[in-house]
């Protein structure tokens, strides 16, 4: 089970590594607006700030569960049964950046409804790589 946690956090990181690269490179483009729903080029340079920031947001996080993923895979190394009691910083690590993950993604869906399907993508990973973490750990 911890391979599979690791595996889902690592694919939630690079999925928040792309939103980053969308939201602070490519915000303006036609593709990344028509994700987004941004309607015009004005709503687009006015929101660019914001979505400069918002993607440095992203970036963190995955940041965050790239190095809790690499300290828990190095503490299994020690054999059968050493992970992830054997880092425990990697475990706080990836439970911090996976949870803030989930987290933003219930508050995206509660907030609003039409970003559901967004909520779910951004969502569905760090929620198996949680789980699968938990019973990992008994």
């Amino acid at each position: 089970m911890l391979i599979v946690s690791l595996v889902a956090a690592s694919l939630a990181a690079l999925l928040h590594v792309y939103v980053f690269v969308m939201e602070s490179f490519l915000w303006t483009t036609p593709r990344v607006r028509a994700t987004f729903g941004v309607t015009s080029d004005a709503q687009a340079e006015h929101t660019r700030g914001l979505a400069f920031n918002q993607g440095f947001y992203n970036l963190f996080l995955a940041v965050v569960t790239i190095v809790g993923v690499v300290l828990v895979a190095a503490g299994g190394a020690g054999g059968a049964g050493s992970a992830p009691e054997a880092s425990p910083a990697g475990t706080a690590l990836l439970v911090a950046g996976t949870g803030s993950m989930l987290a933003a993604a219930l508050v995206l869906l509660f907030s609003d409804r039409t970003k559901t399907r967004a909520a779910l993508t951004q969502g569905a990973l760090p929620f198996v790589a949680l789980v699968t973490l938990l019973v990992s750990s008994y």
